[in-house]
């Protein structure tokens, strides 16, 4: 007998089908409470911080990138900028968020993009053998591996901030 479970929001059902398109084999949870911030998704989910994969838009020298973090970091723009060699790195609008990805703030998916942008990978996630990231929705969310991530974003792997 199968569990009747809720659809999904049509967003995060755009991503599930393009994630099982891809080939992933975990499946999108989505949740009655904000997954938006990572402390709300580690929370929800039971999981470490930085066990959470969040997809930040950035703008470096007026090209929209993505920047896949670790929920336990804050992206240093200036050491960002200089390891990419772009003069200048800023956090995106949620209006150039919207339009890079298709997805709102919070709900930024690694996949399912209207176009194709330079992502980074935060190196640091590699040492979680299991990583969430959002679905689509500040409420749907994803487990992944580091090396799942990296291939279904065309990740290169990346420090984002100074280390100590």
């Amino acid at each position: 007998m199968t569990e009747d479970l809720p659809a999904l929001h049509p967003s995060a059902q755009r991503v599930a089908d393009a994630l099982h398109a891809a080939g992933v084999q975990g499946t999108v949870r989505q949740f009655e409470q904000s997954t938006k911030t990572s402390s709300e998704a580690a929370a929800a989910l039971g999981c470490d911080l930085g066990a959470i994969a969040s997809c930040l838009v950035f703008v470096a020298d007026d090209m929209a990138i993505v920047v896949i973090t670790s929920g336990a970091h804050r992206v240093d723009t200036t050491f960002l900028a200089a390891r990419i060699g772009a003069a200048s790195v800023r956090m995106a609008t949620a209006s150039e968020v919207r339009t890079a990805t298709g997805q709102p703030i919070g709900g930024v998916a690694p996949i399912n993009w209207p176009a194709s942008l330079r992502v980074y990978l935060d190196e640091d996630l590699e040492r979680h053998p299991e990583i969430w990231s959002a679905a689509g929705t500040p409420n749907a969310v994803f487990p992944t591996t580091f090396d799942e991530l990296r291939r279904l974003a065309g990740a290169t792997p990346q420090a984002v901030a100074a280390q100590g």
